[in-house]
């Protein structure tokens, strides 16, 4: 095979490699964007059912001088769950492990903290997912330099080109 032929080869499979890469993080992207819906629903249900909302919690720095006041047994800075408020954390939630069929009840604040937990690992998980997606299109549209050395049909019949079963 001619030398020219032989890197020709090389340059495509490293670019359908790439490019296969780039499908797999999109669609790794989708199914992490559904979670990230799924928690997302799933949080905004349990701070209704507390009755709070993010702003609707008192600030740290106002639990803080309110506990201040008067020494005592009591402690001086009494903490306020942002989502829990004034709800009952040990009220039994029910819920759903993914992956599992299993409904379990645990308490509300155990319930919520699980949740956000989740949530901030989805979140990181999807900024780095569209790091690699756009990582992986700056390579390949670097690779562009190809498109002048392929004819224009070739180049069609690649990018349309589909796997049928038989």
């Amino acid at each position: 095979m001619n030398e020219n032929m032989k890197h020709f080869q090389n340059k495509l499979t490293e670019l359908e490699f790439q490019a296969e890469h780039l499908l797999l993080a999109r669609q790794q992207l989708v199914e992490n964007d559904k979670l990230r819906n799924g928690n997302r629903e799933a949080l905004t249900a349990l701070r209704k059912k507390a009755r709070t909302t993010t702003s609707s919690v008192p600030s740290p720095f106002g639990s803080i001088m309110k506990g201040v006041s008067g020494t005592g047994s009591r402690p001086l800075v009494q903490e306020v769950c942002t989502t829990c408020g004034n709800h009952d954390s040990f009220e039994q939630t029910w819920t759903t492990f993914p992956g599992t069929d299993l409904f379990v009840g645990i308490p509300f604040h155990a319930a919520h903290t699980i949740l956000e937990t989740d949530q901030a690992q989805l979140d990181f998980e999807a900024k780095k997912l569209q790091s690699i997606v756009k990582d992986k299109s700056f390579l390949i549209s670097e690779a562009g330099a190809l498109s002048d050395k392929i004819s224009p049909g070739v180049l069609k019949s690649l990018v349309t080109l589909n796997d049928k079963p038989k």
